[in-house]
């Protein structure tokens, strides 16, 4: 039996969100940080960096774009649906990580390394295949000295693809 409450949860996850940032004011082909400035934040690295760029960041710092370019030569292209390759969410929620955390460690606010705790919330809304390129919005909403938390979102073709709330701490 589906109740009112069921379908109202229903409803609440099918409703398109806002973007975390209003991109069109943005000069989304602007590069603040390159692949060696990303590399000085982050500790992933090889396949594993899943932030190409950091496109722009608010002058507080607690809020930004980054971008990852996916590609076709990827390693999970062959595996993940094979004739038919689609970015993992588990990967796409990495990268949404990875900007929270190279944003957090930009601000100096932590020494150490920044682990990644939690995912809430998380929503996917479309598929992400090679050739996209995946926009990664990040805005903080809570700070101490030892944890964050913050909102993410990843937008492709101007559609947003996956949202959801990041939580990390310095281990």
């Amino acid at each position: 039996m589906i109740t009112d409450s069921y379908l109202g949860a229903v409803l609440i996850h099918e409703m398109a969100a806002e973007f975390l940032i209003l991109i069109d004011n943005i000069d989304l082909s602007a590069t603040i940080c390159g692949e060696k400035e990303v590399d000085k934040f982050l500790p992933q690295t090889g396949h594993m960096r899943m932030v190409d760029r950091v496109i722009w960041v608010c002058p507080d710092g607690t809020a930004g774009v980054g971008e990852r370019v996916i590609r076709h030569d990827e390693f999970w292209v062959e595996g993940h649906i094979p004739g038919r390759p689609i970015f993992p969410g588990v990967l796409m929620i990495e990268a949404a990580a990875q900007l929270c955390s190279l944003l957090h460690t930009r601000l100096g606010r932590s020494s150490g390394f920044l682990g990644f705790t939690r995912c809430n919330d998380v929503v996917f809304r479309g598929q992400v295949v090679p050739g996209d390129r995946l926009l990664l919005l990040s805005k903080e909403v809570e700070f101490n000295r030892r944890r964050f938390i913050s909102k993410a979102q990843g937008v492709v073709n101007g559609k947003l693809v996956f949202e959801g709330t990041i939580t990390g701490m310095t281990i």
